[in-house]
């Protein structure tokens, strides 16, 4: 029998189970309104954004427990991470709305993140635990004037969790499961993640220490007869002091350090290929509040390598980037939020010489919030390249709220252009280099609705327009070029939750996205995920999560063509019993419960049937 007709019956049956017993024991919920504060940096009520931000709280993190943060932000709407559902380490991308991976932003506390030292100049993900951050909003779409260069498809921006108020705390998170693929079930373990985190407050002094690794083995990268193992590890540190000099007065300082070991196998072709990678990061961050303004620092300097022994011979990658963004944010009359401020990047990397250019940009953000419903974004910046000059990009996005005290209906438009800079290896590398490229340049149209009850139920609804010109790729001599064609990508954006119950959610989304101009590799034109949370009794609950992943293209390496990849279907099921109360939780994970062959990523490695059980120790 089809096995995604097998799984879209147990989605039935499961739905259908739980609603009616949630009918029994349902009750009416009034939910307090969501805060979001990456489109305009300002904690801002949901119906007063211009977009519908998504957010992943805590508790959804805490329900994904051993979970990597790709294979997290993957189910969200818009959004496709290559590699997320094969063996650890496979490389990543992250595609937002037909885009690459260069063109989506991560944030952590602040600060952007980008390794200079890679070809695409994205930031891993592999390097930060999910058990170490507090929350994660992400905004799609042009978000240049607030937050620069590759923001052009979408930001993600990430919160580490916070110091306990009290004294001292403590937290320690286990997990242990299997790493097989649909074909050799063979059920050993080989998949281990560890966190220990130490934090607390000590009068006006906050700290926090903590420590992760993760670890996988049992798994070949490559799909190819021989089937020999790559082991993958990855072991993550973190120092945060925090000082609160007065209630309008605070700095924090901080340190990461970050390693991981990647055995990898070229597509359809096995070879002992080891890559050893580090990130070391430094950073400061200050609020100074008067009145009804403030003005917030963030700066860090991070340092990249990585050793790579290959087919090719060895090698060695390094770079470095200093960022500082200082901004004041002002409210007048209770309904104009203003934003000015200057955002500084120097990013430096060693191919045959020494290489590096620097950013300035100015810019400048207002927010209008009526009291009759209309709200309004709009903001431009000035990027100051010492390579290539200047470029201006801007955003207007104009948004209107019916509500009542029952909710709001909200309906919203954007139009915003953002950039990409060239990276240090397309202007300066040791092949291809050109030091004459311009930026890469991104205009979205968005239009959409988002509809709101307090009793739990949020729909929305967004049609996005793309258009990308002045794209870095390569002339017939593989040298770097900005390509004359232009690229055109456009689709509809659906989401919904419902919370009718204390006990019982559900969250839904489905993408379309149609690309013109780009052949769209590894991109599906449709995209759904369904995810059902159920609290059995008042100890224990239930998780169940749906991925449908439609047809897409993928390059065969040994041929040089296209070729089309069958769509697939994911089940999904974990439970979690409190052990005790606001001490020690454990958990029960299924991932990819049907044992479903597919592939992800052509000649790699994808995941079958695994199990994971784990715990979340609070002292």
């Amino acid at each position: 029998m089809n096995k995604n007709y097998l799984g879209v019956c147990a989605v039935i049956l499961v739905v259908k189970g739980i609603f009616a017993q949630s009918q029994q024991d349902s009750i009416p919920l009034h939910q307090l309104q969501e805060v979001v504060v990456s489109d305009s940096k300002f904690g801002l009520k949901r119906e007063n954004s211009g977009k519908t931000v998504i957010k992943i709280t805590r508790e959804e993190l805490e329900r994904n427990q051993g979970r990597t943060l790709a294979e997290i932000i993957n189910t969200k709407s818009g959004i496709e991470i290559a590699g997320s559902r094969g063996r650890d380490g496979n490389v990543l991308g992250v595609f937002t709305r037909g885009g690459r991976g260069r063109q989506a932003l991560v944030i952590i506390d602040g600060v952007r993140v980008s390794d200079p030292s890679t070809f695409s100049q994205e930031y891993d993900l592999r390097l930060l635990s999910p058990a170490l951050i507090e929350s994660i909003e992400i905004i799609k779409g042009a978000a240049s004037t607030l937050y620069g260069t590759n923001a052009a498809t979408a930001v993600i921006n990430i919160s580490t969790k916070k110091s306990a108020s009290h004294k001292i705390a403590a937290n320690i998170q286990s997990s242990i499961g299997t790493n097989q693929t649909a074909e050799d079930q063979n059920y050993n373990l080989g998949a281990f993640n560890n966190m220990v985190s130490v934090n607390g407050t000590l009068k006006k002094l906050t700290y926090s220490v903590d420590f992760s690794n993760r670890y996988k083995s049992g798994v070949s990268a490559a799909t190819t007869p021989e089937n020999e193992e790559d082991i993958f590890s990855n072991y993550s540190a973190n120092v945060r002091l925090g000082y609160e000099f007065s209630q309008d007065f605070d700095i924090s300082v901080f340190g990461n350090q970050t390693k991981f070991n990647n055995e990898y196998d070229a597509s359809f072709a096995e070879a002992p290929n080891v890559s050893n990678s580090e990130q070391k990061r430094v950073g400061l961050a200050s609020n100074v509040a008067y009145g009804k303004g403030s003005i917030h620092l963030n700066v860090a300097f991070s340092e990249y390598g990585t050793d790579t022994n290959d087919t090719f011979g060895e090698s060695t990658f390094t770079g470095e980037n200093l960022v500082l963004d200082v901004y004041n944010k002002y409210i007048f009359g209770d309904r104009w939020h203003t934003i000015v401020g200057i955002n500084y990047i120097k990013d430096k990397a060693v191919f045959s010489d020494q290489a590096d250019f620097t950013i300035v940009d100015p810019y400048a953000n207002l927010v209008y919030v009526s009291d009759f419903g209309l709200n309004l974004n709009l903001g431009g910046r000035l990027n100051n390249h010492s390579e290539y000059g200047n470029h201006f990009v801007y955003n207007l996005n104009p948004s209107y709220t019916f509500s009542n005290e029952k909710g709001y209906l909200k309906v919203l438009g954007s139009f915003a252009t953002s950039y990409i800079t060239p990276n240090l290896t397309q202007l300066f590398g040791d092949f291809g280099a050109n030091p004459d490229l311009e930026p890469e340049e991104n205009r979205t149209l968005e239009g959409g609705i988002e509809f709101y009850t307090n009793s739990g139920l949020r729909i929305s609804a967004v049609y996005f327009d793309r258009n990308e010109k002045n794209t870095i790729g390569f002339d017939q001599d593989f040298m770097s070029i900005n390509v004359s064609e232009e690229i055109n990508a456009n689709g509809l954006e659906i989401e919904a939750s419902w919370k009718p119950t204390a006990k019982l959610f559900v969250d839904a989304n489905y993408t379309f996205t149609e690309i013109n101009g780009d052949n769209a590799i590894r991109i599906p034109k449709h995209k759904a995920n369904l995810s059902i949370g159920y609290q059995l009794c008042d100890k224990t609950n239930l998780n169940f999560i749906y991925a449908y992943t439609g047809s897409r293209l993928d390059t065969d390496f040994s041929t040089f063509t296209n070729v089309t990849l069958d769509s697939f279907s994911l089940l999904g099921l974990s439970i979690g019993h409190e052990l005790i109360p606001d001490k020690m939780d454990i958990f029960l994970g299924a991932e990819n419960l049907l044992n479903e062959e597919y592939i992800e990523i052509l000649g790699f490695t994808t995941l079958g049937r695994n199990l994971r059980f784990g715990m979340n120790l609070k002292l």
